[in-house]
């Protein structure tokens, strides 16, 4: 069913045109969104997040100066977007192309190998049970009169479209991001980590069901995960308190913790709550730091594998690129259209501290790991 094709990087595809969570490029000649914020009359002072029309104003702009870099009069008037996530993906893509004023078109893909191959046509989203239909996507919207030159775009979502493909490989994402939790965790906690007790936790809250709590954000998560391996939280009453809406955002459980911090000194967790509580005050999405550089250690250990490796075995344990991606990256690039990347990974999850750069560590998207596609 799949097969592999060799090894590349996310560089190879994008060289360091991609913006992660921040929205500060890796590649330092663009500008980024603290650039931006006063030209682009920004309406929050906070970091906008992928789906906010804030988000796609400072990524149009950031597409229209890496396209000037390589051509100095070049303009933008065709979109193309890949993503995997129909509400999240789909509404970036058309605020990018109503920020840009530009025709577009976006995949929106995922493996279901259970089910009969399926192509859906949603307005200017194509929709398939299938990355192997990306071929006929790019058929579709060339006989819609989408030429592919050097003025169209094509954006990547990085994380579960370019790699780690949504019903192929997504699994190790996720595992690698759970990993770097319990490494996070149990470091903190010491002697008093209980691996059985903090998977009960992690698994429970990371449902749906308690996004209203933990606003779906990893960073929040982890820090739950942390206080209730101390004495301060019943596992039990907390669910019970969220229920019953007594507890409704992390904003209430912080400030919980917060009012009792003076038990935490026993414990030793009074500096990293000082730091994650600073940080959360100031608006930061990702305020506990020490955890996303584990995950960066986390997921970077996933790239790789070799390809003697059974196919099935490193889609579970390595994170990979999606082949069929990266043709339509490779086939664009040919006829001279702009690739850029774009990531909801947090930047302390996606490039190493100094210390790790200075032992050779490379950011996420230059790291070389196996490509792998579904067999011809």
């Amino acid at each position: 069913m799949y097969t592999f094709f060799g090894k590349s990087s996310l560089s190879d595809l994008w060289e360091d045109f991609i913006v992660y969570r921040n929205l500060e490029p890796a590649d330092a000649r663009l500008p980024g969104v603290s650039t931006l914020r006063k030209r682009l009359n920004l309406r929050s002072p906070h970091l906008p997040r992928k789906s906010d029309p804030d988000y796609a104003l400072v990524v149009a702009e950031q597409l229209r100066q890496a396209r000037r870099l390589d051509l100095p009069k070049g303009n933008i008037r065709r979109l193309l977007f890949l993503g995997d996530t129909r509400l999240l993906d789909s509404t970036a893509f058309e605020n990018l192309r109503q920020a840009g004023g530009w025709l577009g078109w976006a995949f929106i893909g995922r493996d279901d190998m259970a089910a009969a191959p399926q192509n859906l046509v949603e307005g200017n989203l194509f929709i398939s049970n299938r990355w192997s239909a990306l071929p006929d996507f790019l058929e579709f919207v060339q006989q819609q009169g989408l030429e592919f030159d050097e003025q169209t775009a094509l954006v990547i979502d990085m994380d579960k479209t370019a790699v780690g493909a949504r019903g192929r490989n997504d699994r190790a994402v996720d595992e690698a991001r759970l990993e770097g939790v319990r490494l996070t965790v149990a470091n903190l906690l010491g002697e008093d980590f209980d691996e059985a007790y903090f998977r009960q936790v992690y698994s429970e809250l990371n449902r749906p069901a308690y996004h209203p709590f933990t606003a779906d954000n990893q960073d929040y998560l982890a820090y739950i995960c942390l206080m209730l391996g101390t004495e301060l939280f019943d596992f039990a009453k907390l669910i019970e308190e969220v229920r019953d809406g007594s507890l409704r955002s992390f904003a209430d459980f912080i400030q919980q913790v917060h009012a009792r911090r003076d038990q935490l000194k026993a414990s030793g967790l009074a500096q990293i709550h000082a730091e994650v509580w600073e940080r959360f005050q100031q608006g930061d999405p990702t305020p506990f730091k020490a955890f996303r550089y584990n995950e960066y250690r986390t997921t970077a250990a996933r790239f790789g594998g070799e390809p003697s490796d059974p196919v099935s075995d490193a889609l579970t344990r390595n994170i990979l690129i999606t082949q069929e991606v990266k043709q339509v990256a490779e086939k664009l690039r040919q006829q001279g259209a702009l690739i850029f990347g774009l990531s909801d990974k947090p930047d302390e999850a996606s490039f190493p501290t100094p210390e790790l750069a200075r032992a050779g560590m490379q950011p996420l998207h230059r790291l070389q790991t196996l490509c792998v596609g579904q067999s011809q």
